[in-house]
């Protein structure tokens, strides 16, 4: 271990130490050096979903090595690896950090669902997702897993669209709450993986207002002035494309009425986001895109407004990254294509027009996207 390295655990250890009971209001501990060795801008990802069919996540790693990328994004959810407290089922887990190391890829991690020993809300489906009823059992699991893949894992997201009451357990979205979560899964972490990025959740482009939400830039707002600021390595970021081109301005998004005419349906939302890092001397940091893409999705109303077809889908992400490659280098991150989907989904799932191949197995039926992504310079 470097002398660096070496104060840097002491001091986090120390930190922790105090972090056992939730701090209300601002934090006030300084900022803590964080790995400076930035990573590839743009870096090249894909979502993919490992998890429960070997044989498919085999197939579907396969192809992220064999498009040119070098990023994979997997949801580890809490609840399906600690089933009671202390008492863990690594079986799936330990196949995805294998697997994925085995192809040489780099593994970001999405932690969050809680699990149903541990809800501070009432979910009568059983399947929602919000802040568990004891936040320090969230920041020990964060920390159990990253001693148990210490060097194998390349960064961890913690939580997902806190800026969502559908993600924060039905309750008014609250971005001093999250970032208490943040601190804690952050000191966590670095206690005993110091390399290991920690990007804070990708935020949810939206319009809409508390309860149900809070726009993107708001919550993000909020978060600095809550502390946040040296408990992430990287932002994370939600930057669905919608309805425009990826070139398309926000500004001309809120001027054009059939793209949505609000600043966030467009790809370029994310300089918004970027724009509040450097006003609050941030930007240093990069940014990681955890979700983009365009979905062709002619079922659901919600989504159908906006949909596009497979050849211009394929067409914008392409364009996507070449706007980032141009305009955003160094601060732009990884950026996560949406994305290599679940084996079991069907045309009444949203997420499957988002998808860069068919759901079907053995057989590989890719779609435009993926093959122009494959194709496209890196």
């Amino acid at each position: 271990m470097t002398r660096h390295a070496f104060l840097y655990t002491i001091v986090l250890s120390l930190l922790l130490l105090g972090c056992a009971a939730v701090i209300p209001g601002p934090l006030s501990v300084p900022p803590l050096p964080y790995p400076r060795e930035r990573v590839a801008s743009p870096g090249y990802g894909m979502e993919a979903y490992l998890w429960w069919k070997p044989e498919i996540a085999t197939r579907d790693l396969g192809l992220i090595r064999s498009a040119g990328f070098s990023w994979v994004k997997q949801t580890f959810a809490w609840r399906d690896i600690e089933l009671e407290k202390g008492k863990y089922d690594w079986s799936h887990a330990d196949t995805v950090v294998s697997l994925t190391n085995h192809f040489g890829l780099k593994l970001l991690i999405r932690l969050d669902r809680d699990p149903y020993w541990d809800r501070s809300y009432k979910d009568a489906a059983g399947i929602a997702t919000g802040p568990p009823k004891d936040l320090r059992n969230f920041t020990d699991f964060c920390g159990v897993i990253a001693a148990r893949y210490r060097g194998k894992v390349a960064g961890y997201q913690v939580w997902n669209e806190p800026n969502l009451a559908r993600e924060w357990g039905g309750q008014p979205p609250n971005p001093a709450e999250y970032v208490q979560m943040l601190r804690g899964c952050y000191l966590a972490i670095k206690s005993v993986d110091p390399q290991a990025l920690v990007i804070s959740a990708g935020l949810a482009p939206t319009g809409n207002e508390l309860p149900e939400a809070m726009p993107d830039t708001e919550f993000l707002e909020a978060m600095y002035q809550a502390g946040a600021q040296p408990y992430f390595d990287l932002l994370g970021v939600h930057a669905p494309g919608f309805k425009a081109a990826p070139e398309t301005s926000p500004e001309k998004a809120a001027q054009t009425p059939s793209l949505g005419g609000q600043r966030f349906f467009a790809f370029r939302g994310v300089e918004d986001m970027r724009a509040i890092m450097v006003k609050h001397g941030d930007a240093d940091k990069q940014v990681a895109i955890l979700e983009f893409g365009w979905t062709t999705d002619p079922v659901h109303k919600d989504y159908a407004w906006f949909a596009v077809d497979e050849k211009t889908k394929a067409d914008y992400m392409v364009r996507a990254y070449e706007w980032a490659k141009t305009h955003w280098q160094p601060w732009i991150g990884p950026m996560i294509a949406l994305s290599l989907p679940e084996f079991d989904w069907t045309p009444d799932n949203e997420q499957y027009w988002w998808a860069l191949i068919d759901p079907v197995y053995p057989q590989t039926v890719t779609r435009p996207a993926y093959d122009a992504l494959k194709n496209m310079p890196k």
